[in-house]
């Protein structure tokens, strides 16, 4: 059959929810997608004028649409979560996490066992994870087992095989480890109320253990059986250190789930904190990689099915930092103060942590992956129509105008390339006139590197507001490169960026790494020109001590400088090192100056 065309597929696409996929020449799946109205969602990537170069390369390719029909969005939300892990579509967003996680396991059998596994068999076990870290399990395990004496041989303990005295107490009975179900010294009723007591600790809700031993340490104190009394007081001392561990907020809010995410062009990170009892019982953050123009609520949306169905969670209340359906029968709360309002500060919190982490690994294991999610977000936070790659920033400094000089900095894919930065003495302005220095700098720059054919910068950033701004943007007039060159001033006092021909200037978060490079830039400037100005000073200064002495010039000004390098050492020099230096005349009249 041959290939229909698009606006045919689209044209009979239904109006239902449902989730469509998106099929290259050679019938590969690129992307999975759901959808309320299939018809007006799959048609907008045809319609609308896509900003984002990847959407576009996308469109280019498509060449049938498949879809799949179903009953509502919730339900579209989930087979859209199994198709992109199943099919791994080259322009879905990837969920980065592969590796098998941790368990709790209450073996199915008479006398339960429990234990660590990273396996989950369906045998009527009970499972309780997964959990992110192995050390958070071996830490529960530990508290139980200091508790609760647990058998851990794996013998079947049926009935019949205990009456016929098959097995014989362990090393771990003798240890006070186990009470000896193998042999019946323990009852079977006494061994499963443990273990009930041990899936309320899993969940985070020590209640009923702390309960039942205050309950046993007052009936043997009564009985005056104290140092059996006291070995009870211990467990429940171990038991309420951890629950004071494990406690952050209100207890009363029970069997809930807190998601938060925060991205940037490239990533998203979500972070997942599961409560109980007023307790985290389980964390976790999942790194998002973008492909397309995903939004955070879409994100957000895609790793809460997708973690909840990870960590089997069957919490029916979400606290998120925004509204996004997630399903029927699940209470969504964005809370706005008090208690709830913390823990999801604290998962936003555990969020940047994560990203800062990911950030130090990848500036040392993959610094080309850091400079180009820098110079992304450049581009989009100084609306640029292309990543500044080359960076040229200029300063001017002048002492109540003697002496004007100014910097040129550049920076390469965010780093300073000092063997390009130059330096200008100021010659057409008189007096301290910042704007006209800056109009005469910027014009020479680049009207040098147009003569020699050299690389133009991506970006200009001027040391300064609106004024400095208007005088370096004549120069480009001049030369024909307004338009060509992206052009930014940054006033010092709060850090605002202004563009030309706009009034209202930009301000960055103070803690955005396009503002960190931009004054980073700005200081470099600054000191490079505080530098050059500060030694030019220094060497007119030494030169008019020098040469006010009659009848020494400025040749012999340096020939003196050069042999004693400084004015300090000329002045202690002894009349016979001047002398074969600049001869007995001159000689004379210095030694004689100074001494």
């Amino acid at each position: 059959m041959p290939q229909v065309p698009i606006d045919i597929q689209l044209s009979t696409l239904p109006k239902t929810p449902g989730v469509y996929r998106f099929y290259d020449a050679d019938d590969r799946i690129l992307y999975v997608g759901k959808a309320k109205d299939l018809k007006k969602r799959v048609s907008s990537y045809f319609t609308k004028k896509h900003e984002y170069g990847k959407t576009r390369v996308l469109v280019t390719k498509i060449k049938r649409i498949g879809h799949i029909v179903v009953p509502t969005e919730s339900d579209a939300l989930l087979l859209e979560n199994n198709l992109i892990k199943k099919h791994r579509p080259r322009y879905n967003v990837l969920l980065k996490d592969d590796k098998s996680y941790p368990w709790i396991c209450i073996k199915k059998e008479r006398f339960p066992r429990i234990f660590s596994t990273r396996k989950l068999i369906k045998d009527g076990s009970e499972y309780y994870g997964p959990y992110t870290s192995m050390k958070t399990v071996r830490t529960l395990l530990d508290l139980i087992k200091s508790v609760y004496p647990l058998r851990t041989c794996n013998y079947d303990l049926s009935k019949e095989k205990i009456r016929a005295d098959k097995y014989k107490v362990c090393l771990e009975y003798h240890l006070g480890n186990c009470k000896g179900p193998c042999e019946d010294f323990q009852s079977i009723v006494e061994y499963d109320c443990q273990v009930a007591d041990i899936r309320d600790i899993i969940k985070g809700n020590f209640k009923s253990s702390i309960h039942y031993f205050k309950g046993q340490m007052r009936a043997l104190a009564a009985e005056m059986r104290f140092e059996e009394a006291q070995l009870i007081k211990e467990k429940i001392d171990v038991l309420e250190n951890y629950k004071v561990k494990t406690t952050i907020v209100n207890p009363k809010i029970n069997n809930v789930d807190v998601f938060s995410i925060i991205s940037d062009e490239a990533f998203a990170y979500v972070n997942y904190l599961q409560l109980s009892h007023g307790s985290i019982i389980g964390s976790h953050t999942m790194e998002i990689k973008k492909k397309l123009e995903e939004k955070d609520e879409k994100l957000l949306q895609l790793a809460i099915v997708e973690i909840r169905q990870r960590f089997t969670s069957e919490s029916k209340e979400l606290y998120l930092p925004f509204k996004v359906a997630v399903g029927p029968n699940i209470k969504v709360t964005v809370p706005v103060f008090g208690d709830k309002k913390k823990i999801l500060e604290l998962s936003e919190r555990n969020a940047k942590f994560f990203r800062q982490e990911r950030f130090k690994q990848v500036m040392i294991i993959d610094p080309d992956r850091h400079t180009n999610r820098i110079m992304a977000q450049m581009k989009k936070d100084l609306r640029l129509s292309e990543e500044p790659r080359h960076i040229e920033c200029f300063d001017n400094s002048n002492t109540q105008g003697s002496d004007p000089v100014a910097a040129c900095v550049v920076f390469k894919n965010g780093k300073p390339s000092k063997k390009e930065y130059r330096h200008y003495n100021i010659k057409t302005v008189e007096g301290p006139d910042d704007f006209a220095s800056m109009e005469e700098v910027v014009y020479r720059r680049y009207k040098r590197v147009l003569a020699e054919n050299g690389y133009l910068p991506q970006l200009i950033v001027i040391d300064g507001g609106k004024g400095q701004l208007s005088s370096a943007l004549k120069s480009l007039d001049i030369l024909g490169l307004r338009g060509k060159i992206a052009i930014i001033g940054i006033a010092k006092r709060l850090e605002e960026i202004y563009f030309p021909n706009d009034s209202i200037p930009l301000y960055l978060d103070k803690k955005s790494e396009s503002l960190k490079i931009i004054q980073q830039l700005r200081n470099e400037a600054h000191r490079f020109g505080i530098t050059f100005h500060r030694n030019k000073r220094s060497k007119a200064a030494i030169d008019s001590e020098l040469e006010n002495i009659k009848g020494i010039g400025e040749k012999t000004t340096q020939e003196l400088l050069k042999t004693f390098k400084s004015v300090k050492r000329i002045k202690k020099a002894s009349m016979k090192n001047l002398v074969e230096t600049v001869g007995v005349s001159r000689a004379k009249k210095i030694y004689e100056t100074f001494h």
